[in-house]
């Protein structure tokens, strides 16, 4: 949901609530900044009788001039320097009041008589009976919370056994029992079907079996390739996904192995809910999460239920068409191939036609199933991207496609800014035989990437990763899948699920998105937890090029803007200056449409 404040002073407050963040932009063009120093944030909870300060990180140098690891500040001394702040901690559907208070003076001797400023916003609910529910894991592992809760030990390490699943509850939020939740709607009767790329998770299989023994058919299509991918050229995930169904006693009479088309993956992760023995398809869960333990508490990841009878008819028989493992074979001669190869992409485009342009994409959720011929689903991406108003935002586990490159790097201060939010820093391959094309602020294209801070920094601790907590080995940050155009306009569309925004994602592997377009809710949970994982990121991704630059490495070095104190002065405003990235950030928020009032 949106909010803003009445205008008081010259400023006016702009918030954006999700689940469990609300992001706030105030508007400071109207006001009398000299001497600021910043903001001290309180929230007031009613119905919990709650009224405290935020908590703050950066520092005055003067009042704390050596911050160690594990101090707690209050912003009520130590303020937001920044007309740009986040609450990640907040609960779902929860009203809240945020009080901003400006702050002049000296940091010794501050000036709180400044008038306040007041809003009140609601966050979403989790859990509802509606078309969208979307549920995101934590995916910071690598984070100053976790390590001051957990001290960068693993769940399993944790000392006792409540300490094991409050860690792993930390780390997955509601996503683990959001998806079980899936899996219980399915009584007596009724049918579930499943097409899993990983299939690893032991909570979720057992759930699947127990599904099984209340009466209802639980029927899965699993990637079982033999590919030699795994450790020591074993099957990967092949070998996994088998010796799960053994443990979790799930019958193998109950399962479709993929291995047609041994060179490409089945990288669904969805399952559909159908209805009595009437089979009437009710209901979706699709997303980016694989069934593992990385999948649920490392890596960034989100599940999407979608209550619709047409886009579940549509997985339904996108599910029956893979169910017969079609593709070319292992024997096939090459024609085979080439003719079975042809034969399941007319299949797939025939199920779900891929809109032409942005102008065709429909109101509601379109499914859009892989494998494809052509680019024109990275084209229609990459427009999506590149031809938004006001802003852009996508997740990338696998880089940045040469084909969104070749758009935006064209694209000036005119053009919307484009957030990106990667898995690994984009530099130069030097072994890529293809030009590297950058895209940077000069393209209104704005970068973090997945990195923590290997040593202690003042204040903040040393941190982990979910690779060094053997959560994950290949994508250990960034694996989440969606793209938003313009989230915070009156036409927001929101793209999601298990396909990795590349050319093999459309050719070749099987994969399910969805188009959802001109939905608040769903574009407000998406944009509130893209800032919270850029926001993260961003910071970590400074330091880090900082470093680089310290230690010559200049294709890894960005900006050296991170200082980790406050400005004692009203220096920091300079940050805000016209056509900086602080300033745009500040009017795509103020220009934000769809207000609710409370």
């Amino acid at each position: 949901m949106r909010f803003r404040s009445r205008r008081t002073a010259g400023y006016q407050v702009f918030a954006v609530s999700g689940i469990n963040t609300v992001s706030f932009t105030i508007d400071s063009q109207q006001a009398n900044t000299t001497g600021l120093l910043g903001f001290a944030v309180e929230r007031i909870d009613r119905a919990e009788g709650q009224r405290f300060y935020m908590a703050g990180f950066k520092v005055f140098p003067s009042v704390i001039p050596q911050p160690g690891p594990h101090l707690s500040v209050s912003t009520y001394e130590h303020p937001v320097q920044s007309f740009v702040w986040d609450d990640f901690t907040a609960k779902p559907d929860h009203v809240y009041e945020y009080v901003f208070h400006p702050l002049k003076g000296d940091p010794r001797n501050i000036d709180r008589s400044a008038a306040p400023l007041r809003i009140r916003v609601r966050t979403e609910r989790l859990f509802t009976r509606g078309t969208h529910d979307v549920f995101f894991n934590r995916g910071v592992a690598s984070s100053q919370a976790y390590e001051r809760r957990f001290g960068n030990l693993p769940p399993d390490e944790q000392p006792t056994p409540e300490k094991q699943a409050e860690a792993a509850q930390w780390l997955s939020r509601e996503l683990d029992e959001a998806l079980l939740g899936f899996i219980a709607q399915a009584k007596r009767g009724d049918t579930l079907l499943g097409c899993f790329y990983e299939f690893r998770y032991l909570p979720v299989a057992q759930a699947l079996r127990k599904a099984r023994d209340r009466g209802a058919s639980v029927q899965l299509i699993l990637d079982a390739k033999k590919n030699g991918d795994g450790e020591n050229g074993s099957d990967f995930p092949r070998g996994d996904n088998l010796a799960m169904l053994t443990q979790a006693g799930i019958p193998r009479s109950a399962v479709v192995l993929r291995e047609a088309r041994k060179s490409s993956i089945q990288h669904n992760k969805f399952m559909v809910l159908l209805r009595t023995k009437a089979l009437r398809p009710v209901a979706v869960w699709t997303g980016s999460t694989n069934l593992s333990n990385g999948g649920i508490h490392g890596q960034t990841n989100v599940g999407h239920w979608l209550r619709n009878a047409a886009v579940a008819r549509s997985f339904r028989d996108y599910w029956q068409l893979l169910s017969a493992d079609p593709g070319g074979a292992e024997g096939d001669d090459a024609s085979t191939v080439r003719a079975h190869n042809a034969a399941l992409r007319d299949a797939i485009e025939a199920l779900t036609p891929l809109p032409a342009s942005k102008a065709d994409i429909p109101d509601g959720a379109t499914p859009v199933f892989s494998p494809r011929r052509g680019v024109n689903a990275m084209t229609l991406y990459g427009d999506l991207l590149d031809s938004a108003k006001q802003q852009a935002c996508i997740t990338l586990a696998f880089g940045i496609a040469r084909e969104f490159k070749t758009l935006l790097k064209d694209n000036t201060d005119l053009n919307a800014i484009c957030f990106l939010l990667l898995e690994r820093q984009d530099k130069p391959n030097k072994n890529s035989s293809e030009p590297f094309i950058a895209v940077n602020a000069s393209n209104n294209v704005y970068k973090a990437w997945g990195s923590f801070l290997r040593t202690p920094l003042h204040q903040w601790a040393k941190e982990t990763s979910a690779r060094s907590m053997g959560l994950n080995t290949h994508v250990s940050f960034i694996h989440s899948k969606f793209l938003l155009s313009d989230p915070l306009g009156d036409d927001p569309i929101v793209i999601t699920g298990s396909a990795n925004f590349s050319i093999p994602s459309e050719n070749e592997n099987d994969e399910n998105m969805l188009i959802i377009r001109g939905n608040r809710r769903v574009a407000d949970i998406y944009y509130t937890e893209f800032n919270r994982l850029f926001h993260h990121y961003y910071f970590r991704s400074v330091m880090e090029s900082v470093n680089a630059l310290r230690a010559g490495d200049e294709e890894s070095a960005v900006s050296s803007d991170a200082s980790v104190f406050l400005d004692e002065t009203d220096g920091w405003l300079k940050k805000y200056k016209r056509g900086t990235f602080r300033y745009k950030r500040v009017r795509v928020a103020a220009q934000m449409k769809g207000f609710t009032e409370l």
